[in-house]
């Protein structure tokens, strides 16, 4: 492999896309990673930095334009760290997406499962109900710049709902107009951190503003400004978070007006939402992701389903009408709460809701003597924990339905099902985040050794 010089110019050609959405080159045996590129591209690069067996470039001409390129459609695409796939259709993004779960289920799995289709959206815009701004310096609001906390000033988003960005001008207006001070994580100092806005099937909205402190000054200003800037708002609430680090919701929440939560409706089924609820954020693809979890399920109505990262209960409740009993379980108090109230709320009678770390209910569950026929989970980001893959094998459903915001984790998590007795059998990838380099999956396990 030659070495490659910083900022000499090379010639090449795009391969395909890495797990973050980066065009991948070959230049004379050396891999090179370029931001915006298409696959099939011959680009004219610049090298920008060298690590320890790749390198990283910009594009600096394009020689053969792919017929998948497309004018991006946002003014901040490139600076913003949000979307990574505006420069090409939503095809070749479906096709990049199913190609990094077939890569990881392969490359870290070992595993030889074919991802049988990828699921995309009806409409890739403005899907978002759940939008999270961090607040920069002079009440600043946007996203952050990859792989930096700089705070790109956003008026409006393309995948993130009107009446979450007017939401979040407000506050920044606010801000503005009162001189109220924007946190600063280097000094802790500062008092607006986050803009965090849940928006309903209906249009309505629920304002959650996250602050370094208990009481913010002109709070009633706050609330008109922002009731003025989205009508349909329901609620204002202040959140508290003292705390240093990158998590963006302390524990602490007030209601500076209206209400404290938010009802949605998925899968024909009515959901209380409180600001910390796990809610999925794109509605129309979340009902698919979970027609196909319980398709998966293969539930005959005679079934005990456990499900592990139950949220405020969607797939919980979305199992229980084919499903004799089911149990859900979530680490969030006001998560579970909204759970069982939403069950009340929907007539639905057979389902039962625990509050614990799922690596502790799945233990006492099994202690117990529960043994569910199908054990469904669908854990953040980072993935399962060894001591809850043995809790849900312990158990010996018949089926395992793992629904996977990370195909990295899920491959390493199903080799470990595997050393278990379980075998992954199929795999579908469905779109939830157009636009972005994220990707769900749902994969069927089933038993095949005791």
């Amino acid at each position: 492999m030659e070495r490659l010089l910083l900022n000499n110019f090379y010639t090449g050609t795009v391969e395909g896309y890495s797990s973050e959405g980066l065009g991948i080159v070959r230049v004379n045996g050396a891999v090179v990673f370029v931001p915006r590129a298409v696959r099939g591209e011959t680009v004219k690069l610049r090298i920008t930095k060298e690590m320890k067996t790749c390198y990283a470039g910009e594009i600096e001409g394009i020689a053969a334009p792919s017929p998948e390129r497309v004018e991006p459609d946002c003014a901040y695409f490139g600076r913003c760290g949000g979307c990574v796939y505006r420069h090409m259709s939503y095809a070749e993004e479906l096709r990049a997406k199913k190609q990094k779960v077939q890569d990881a289920l392969k490359r870290i799995g070992g595993l030889d499962l074919r991802v049988e289709e990828i699921l995309g959206a009806r409409d890739p815009l403005h899907y978002r109900n759940k939008a999270q701004y961090p607040v920069g310096p002079g009440g600043a609001v946007g996203f952050y710049r990859q792989r930096s906390h700089q705070v790109i000033p956003v008026e409006r988003c393309q995948i993130c709902a009107p009446a979450a960005d007017a939401t979040a001008g407000a506050v920044s207006a606010w801000m503005k107009k009162y001189g109220v001070p924007a946190y600063d994580e280097r000094t802790g100092k500062g008092l607006v951190r986050h803009v965090y806005v849940r928006t309903s099937r209906k249009g309505e909205s629920l304002c959650c503003v996250v602050l370094n402190g208990r009481t913010a000054p002109r709070e009633p200003e706050l609330a008109a400004m922002v009731l003025a800037a989205a009508p349909q708002t329901v609620g204002v609430v202040l959140n508290r978070n003292t705390r240093r680090g990158n998590v963006i919701l302390g524990d602490g929440y007030r209601t500076l007006w209206g209400q404290d939560f938010l009802m949605d409706e998925l899968c024909g089924l009515r959901f209380k939402l409180s600001v910390p609820s796990f809610y999925q954020v794109n509605r129309e693809q979340a009902e698919t992701l979970y027609g196909k979890a319980v398709e998966f399920a293969e539930l005959t109505g005679m079934e005990t389903v456990l499900d592990l990262y139950c949220g405020a209960g969607t797939i919980t409740l979305a199992m229980s009408r084919k499903a004799k009993w089911v149990i859900g379980a979530e680490i969030v108090p006001e998560a579970i709460e909204n759970a069982r109230e939403n069950a009340a709320r929907n007539g639905i009678r057979n389902a039962e809701f625990f509050c614990g770390d799922a690596s502790d209910i799945a233990a006492r569950l099994e202690r117990e003597g529960l043994r569910p026929e199908v054990i469904c989970v669908d854990p953040p980001r980072k993935g399962l924990t060894p001591e809850v893959i043995a809790g849900v094998a312990a158990m010996g459903p018949k089926r395992v339905v793992y629904v996977s915001c990370d195909s990295a984790t899920l491959a390493r998590d199903l080799k470990r099902f595997g050393e278990l007795g379980y075998q992954a059998e199929r795999a579908v990838a469905v779109d939830l985040f157009p636009g972005t380099c994220h990707v769900e999956t749902v994969v069927l396990m089933s038993r095949v050794k005791e």
